[in-house]
């Protein structure tokens, strides 16, 4: 008699090893980051290496520390920033904010917007409230490095330079020589706690030719803050408040701001008062070795972790990041630009880990330098976060959300929409940690940052669909739509609502007293307010009647000669050679955003291929490479869009420590980063209803990926 139990089983066990044979190979994740180690072996000022948490990072230079700040000052400056350094000269003139307001008349009535003015006394009053506050370099821990004849060392008496960033651990190994003696840093930053530290090993100790020196800079509060002034010795305070075997608490004080550093080293040493606002740690001649740590805080501290502490939780943290979420591997791939997109790849997770991953929005430079005086912009939040939810790994986009649960958040929020005469929030475009919003000529007639709240709202619900998620950001999702249904006029005469008059769109190339309906935001206006109907069906209420008004009757996208125009009211939105000098944001219709009815994909490709043509690509930013690219995927374009990720123009230039590089005065430009993540997500998970595996990858690529998410 036929065994047919024994067949049975044999058959099921051939069926799952043939199952289990099919199954794709998990992507090697180590070797996947650890092929992109950094390698510096020059004292290059843009080669300058970063550690951090995302809510405080420190950068250094050739040497593992901050030794050399005026060299690196032309570059990549040498920062120690925190999201809580902050400090505001004092508002002697009493400024008020009332200062920067100007009414201007839109859709005939009077709306008052916070402006650069330009008339006496008013130039001085803005100047003020866009520079305060700003945020702090908090300190230069460097190096004091003696030669034989007791000099200093000089950035070229430094020699023999081998430095490695280790993305996978978070670790920067620096060696370098000094008149032939070898100098050997490992600097760690520490995943929660604001502090660096490092491990030094040089024989240089033995001679008293290596020391420690920590320097408190003055802030400049100016547009870029390069953090090395001290030329004002006298308009600050710092001191040693307590000094015990092995460590050491430092207080610096400027104005009304305070905080502490806690200074921690491992053997005999001595700290000093050097220069004002500097303190030399100066080893014992006992042995080769030194361990020292800083931890930055505004409150009294206890103690600096040690170096082994720190080292330890850097290499677990950064461990448990890496296997986290998404990878993407383009091993095997002939196409040469697969290894270097991957490259980018690698680092631009690192650093947005690093600069962008804290509880406030960040600065468009992170926790380097500042730009704008150290201030978040708003519109580029979904270029810095967004890609943290598409790349698996929400809760890092949820931690800067909490930013807009603050009540004085809030409260500005709603504030400014009240006083232009609109409901419920219209959120702020450049600001602070505590929501106050910087006069900004352009900034204020801003609006495409209104959505992104709902956007980003939508992407903790697609990672946590449940009723917790949905009450937590309940409100924010409501006042948002509030305001954006409130903001449109309506025309009767052509019975549909506009956007503008009073509207600079994302593409910052328009007077707002002309502009109306720019063809991306009528896009993001539509897709933000049916999405905040979705909300309302999830909590079981009905549809908004005046949010459905507005969405039957938004004007339609404009277009002329069969291509979307950038606005309504630009008709030569492609013969206007300035207008071909910043974004092109009317690519965002397409790509950013989603199909929701308004788009022809017939006229975007069209549109598509005359921005490509006929772009000014060399006078761009870091995101509008990401943005074409997403809009070429979405297109069906995955030859372009690689090609516009890897498109040789200088703002699309990326360092070989993975910034994104823009000019002079912005060396470095992290939505470029973020922007190429949430792209490379799109080409690979694709969006909702993508039908094809990778859209956005060309045919004959090798591609694995884990862990992504579609757009929407």
């Amino acid at each position: 008699m036929k065994n047919t139990g024994s067949a049975l089983v044999s058959g099921l066990l051939f069926l799952a090893s043939r199952s289990l044979a099919a199954q794709p190979a998990p992507i090697d994740r180590q070797a996947l980051v650890e092929r992109h180690k950094v390698v510096v072996t020059t004292t290059d000022s843009l080669n300058s290496l970063s550690v951090g948490n995302g809510k405080f990072a420190f950068t250094a230079d050739m040497t593992g520390l901050q030794t050399f700040p005026l060299h690196y000052e032309k570059g990549l400056p040498l920062g120690t920033e925190s999201e809580w350094g902050w400090h505001r000269f004092p508002n002697k003139e009493g400024y008020k904010f009332d200062a920067s307001l100007r009414t201007y008349t839109l859709n005939g009535r009077p709306v008052p917007y916070a402006v650069q003015v330009k008339t006496p006394g008013n130039k001085e009053a803005v100047d003020y409230l866009r520079a305060n506050p700003h945020r702090l370099q908090l300190g230069n821990l460097g190096f004091v490095i003696l030669k034989k004849s007791g000099q200093p060392a000089t950035v070229q008496d430094i020699k023999n330079i081998r430095q490695e960033l280790n993305p996978w651990t978070g670790e920067i190994r620096s060696h370098f020589t000094v008149e032939g003696t070898a100098v050997d840093v490992v600097t760690v930053g520490h995943q929660t706690q604001d502090a660096v530290a490092a491990q030094v090993t040089s024989e240089l100790l033995k001679t008293g030719r290596l020391k420690v020196a920590l320097r408190f800079p003055f802030p400049t509060a100016g547009w870029a803050d390069m953090a090395t002034d001290y030329s004002h010795p006298e308009a600050h305070k710092s001191a040693i408040a307590e000094q015990k075997a092995g460590r050491a608490l430092l207080t610096h004080q400027l104005d009304t701001t305070k905080y502490f550093v806690a200074l921690g080293w491992g053997g005999a040493a001595t700290l000093t008062q050097g220069r004002p606002h500097e303190f030399v740690l100066t080893p014992g001649r006992q042995g080769n070795s030194l361990e020292i740590s800083a931890l930055f805080t505004p409150r009294k501290p206890t103690a600096a972790p040690i170096f082994a502490v720190t080292r330890v939780n850097s290499q677990q943290q950064w461990l448990t990041f890496w296997r986290s979420g998404g990878a993407v591997d383009f091993s095997g791939t002939a196409d040469t630009r697969a290894a270097e997109l991957e490259r980018r790849i690698v680092l631009s997770q690192y650093l947005t880990k690093v600069h962008n991953a804290g509880s406030q929005p960040p600065q468009e430079t992170g926790l380097l330098l500042n730009s704008w005086y150290g201030r978040p912009h708003l519109e580029m939040h979904w270029w810095h976060a967004a890609h943290f939810a598409l790349w698996g790994r929400p809760e890092i986009l949820e931690r800067s959300l909490t930013w807009y649960a603050r009540p004085d958040v809030q409260a500005e929020a709603r504030a400014i929409a009240q006083r232009q005469g609109y409901a419920g929030w219209r959120w702020q475009k450049m600001t602070d940690p505590w929501g106050a919003e910087g006069p900004s000529s352009v900034g204020a007639f801003l609006i495409w940052q209104q959505p992104h709240t709902i956007y980003f709202a939508e992407e903790a619900y697609r990672a946590h669909p449940n009723a917790a998620t949905l009450k937590l950001y309940q409100e924010r999702v409501n006042q948002t739509a509030e305001f954006i249904a409130s903001y449109p006029f309506f025309e009767k005469e052509k019975g549909r609502y506009i956007l503008g008059k009073g509207v600079i769109p994302a593409q910052e190339r328009f007077k707002a007293e002309e502009t109306f309906n720019p063809t991306f935001e009528l896009v993001y206006w539509h897709w933000a307010l049916e999405t905040a109907q979705k909300w309302r069906a999830r909590l079981g209420q009905p549809r908004n009647p005046q949010w459905d008004d507005v969405l039957a009757k938004l004007a339609q996208l404009p277009q002329a000669n069969g291509v979307y125009m950038a606005a309504e009211s630009a008709p030569d939105s492609y013969t206007n050679p300035e207008y071909k000098t910043d974004h092109p944001a009317v690519l965002g219709a397409l790509g950013f955003m989603p199909a929701t009815g308004q788009q022809d994909a017939a006229t975007m490709r069209r549109t598509f291929d005359l921005v490509w043509t006929d772009w000014s690509w060399d006078k761009t930013w870091g995101w509008d490479f990401p943005l074409t690219s997403m809009t070429a995927t979405r297109l069906g374009l995955p030859e372009k869009a690689v090609d516009a990720l890897l498109m040789k123009v200088r703002t699309n230039t990326y360092l070989p420590n993975g910034h994104n590089y823009q000019e002079g005065r912005l060396p470095l430009y992290l939505p470029g980063n973020g922007g190429l993540l949430a792209a490379v997500a799109l080409m690979c998970a694709g969006y909702d209803g993508c039908k094809e595996a990778n859209p956005g990858i060309p045919k004959g690529w090798k591609v694995r990926w884990e862990g992504l998410q579609k757009m929407p």
